[in-house]
């Protein structure tokens, strides 16, 4: 999102240059107005009142009008002003709040009453009336849920859908003689008026159940690809919102016909589109390409196991066109790295694959961490600690139930966390074809480091003093195997209230080979408000300060305290 941060204040001027976002000082009323059309959000250090007046003849459309939030210049408060679900001001607002230690301020019904908002729904775009349906979801009045496709209906909808099947089979409407819908279809429907008289509202979502394959020559022209799809979708009377992707050969897939479509490409080897039996093969196509069929081929292995075709094979002169639908919706699993605690220590892509999950699954401390990131929307499930391969199971099982699920993990998923035993998992044939991805996190040995200062700017390692999954003769003879190398050292893991003397052994072992008066960085709590920061020596280090939450950080031999941080040199001459 191109987001612009404007004060007109100093302490606002403040404010605004802890946010990672584009600043600008001064002349608000100006601003906003000159970057209206280009901007996706605005975040306002100024009072609600003046903002209203600035933006209020700015207004034309939810859908498109830019995100507002206003922040007061004591940081007190992140209000969502404009666009809360359409354009996200909800969601930047508890962002924002999170970045300065404010307190998100939202008003909209579903968010206070922690009901999913239709238009909130991940990969749904909703249309009609919206407003009225979700005030009678609010009310608890009957919404009649129809999906005529199949598809599945949202997790979110899944109480409503319940009492909606029986008010449907009874003919109930709500008191007033009203009736509400929602048609989940990707077919191109027109909604239904609804009269002033009956009342009620429909509201149409659009799933993400179709996909496009697409046969092109080289240099094939952009207009004549994205013209050849509209024509197949509008003459078989799908909607284009429900496309979720396109598919083609992998030697296609930075063609710039397929890329200027503006949706995720997904390619296939020539060997893999010959595999697929598809009613119009081509021996041209397979002289050209290495197989008889890349649009229907790669329309079908896209679509997944029990996808159909909905449109067979539509030619141009420079490309193919085939549309399928899928059974039920493509799932995937985002492992993400949470980063030590503070949302300001938090990746863009982790907070983007939180957000965009239907599912959030994880330890239920590592939870509460993205809790600001969690809506009505989600779908929540928190395990405790030790119950980690049943955790990795549980994702996988709801990615092949076509759920996009958001694996939380404390710092990085890949240290020390969940990635390892998820992609483990996953070699096995049940979970073939899951798609997986792994979404780095600043880990604690990295943020301790940055407290400290730059211990470990030279070579270094880090090991795990835990010994619930790891036998202790190892790990020390990897200690002894640090010690002799002269690397720095970060210990994770160093003590707990069952495990209390690994950690003293470990420095018994270190003093063999190291000076006692090594520097060592004790650092509880990274980034969070119970952060402590000590620095100490390897001969005085004490072990009852440290716990589960501490990263222990042992310098080498060239390790030095400079102003009361430790460095370890590279090397670098002046």
């Amino acid at each position: 999102m191109k987001i612009v941060t404007v004060s007109v204040t100093s302490a606002g001027s403040h404010l605004a240059e802890r946010l990672p976002f584009e600043h600008i000082h001064g002349d608000a009323a100006g601003t906003v107005r000159s970057r209206w059309a280009s901007a996706d959000a605005f975040v306002l250090v100024l009072a609600v009142g003046a903002a209203v007046r600035i933006i209020g003849p700015l207004l034309k459309n939810k859908h498109t009008d830019p995100a507002v939030v206003c922040v007061d210049d004591s940081g007190r408060f992140a209000v969502s002003v404009a666009g809360g679900h359409t354009r996200g001001a909800n969601a930047l607002a508890v962002e924002v709040a999170g970045l300065l230690g404010a307190e998100p301020v939202i008003t909209t019904a579903t968010d206070t009453l922690g009901v999913a908002a239709l238009d909130d729904l991940p990969d749904y775009g909703a249309t009609g009336d919206v407003a009225s349906v979700m005030t009678a979801l609010l009310d608890g009045r009957p919404v009649v849920v129809e999906t005529p496709t199949g598809w599945p209906i949202p997790t979110p909808l899944a109480d409503a859908a319940t009492a909606a099947t029986a008010a449907a089979v009874a003919g109930i409407t709500s008191a007033d003689g009203s009736q509400y819908r929602v048609i989940i279809t990707d077919e191109a429907l027109r909604l239904r008026p609804v009269s002033d008289s009956a009342g009620g509202g429909n509201v149409l979502l659009h799933p993400p159940s179709l996909v496009a394959g697409i046969g092109t020559s080289t240099g094939a022209p952009v207009n004549e690809v994205a013209d050849l799809l509209a024509a197949a979708l509008s003459d078989a009377m799908l909607a284009p919102a429900s496309v979720a992707e396109v598919a083609t050969v992998d030697r296609r897939r930075n063609e710039p016909a397929v890329v200027a479509i503006g949706l995720p490409v997904r390619t296939f080897t020539p060997e893999q589109l010959s595999a697929v039996v598809v009613p119009h093969p081509s021996e041209v196509v397979r002289e050209a390409v290495g197989t008889p069929s890349v649009a229907e081929a790669a329309a079908l292995l896209a679509a997944g196991p029990r996808g159909e075709l909905v449109v067979t094979k539509r030619a141009s002169k420079h490309a193919t066109v085939a549309i399928a639908r899928r059974a039920m919706p493509r799932g995937s699993v985002a492992l993400v790295g949470l980063g030590p605690g503070d949302p300001a220590q938090r990746t863009s892509a982790a907070t983007t694959a939180v957000r965009h999950a239907q599912v959030v699954v994880g330890y239920g401390g590592y939870v509460d961490q993205c809790a600001d990131l969690i809506t009505p929307a989600h779908k929540v499930i928190r395990s405790p600690l030790g119950s980690e391969m049943e955790r990795a199971r549980t994702v996988l099982d709801l990615a092949l139930a076509g759920q996009h699920v958001a694996m939380v993990c404390s710092g990085d998923s890949g240290v020390y966390a969940m990635a390892s035993p998820v992609l483990e998992l996953a070699g096995q044939p049940a979970y073939t074809g899951v798609d997986i991805q792994v979404l780095p996190g600043v880990t604690a040995a990295l943020a301790s480091g940055a407290l400290l200062g730059a211990p470990l700017g030279h070579d270094h390692v880090l090991i795990s003093l835990s010994d619930l999954l790891t036998p202790w003769t190892t790990i020390e003879s990897r200690i002894q195997a640090a010690a002799i190398s002269d690397l720095a050292i970060a210990f994770y893991n160093p003590r707990s209230q069952r495990r209390t003397w690994q950690l003293s052994r470990a420095r018994d072992l270190l003093l063999e080979h190291r000076p006692y008066d090594t520097p060592v960085g004790v650092v509880t709590d990274a980034t969070r408000p119970e952060q402590q920061v000590h620095l100490t020596t390897l001969g005085d280090l004490e072990v009852e300060l440290v716990g589960m939450t501490t990263c222990v950080i042992v310098g080498a031999s060239n390790t030095l305290v400079c102003n009361g941080r430790m460095v370890t040199p590279r090397g670098y001459e002046e």
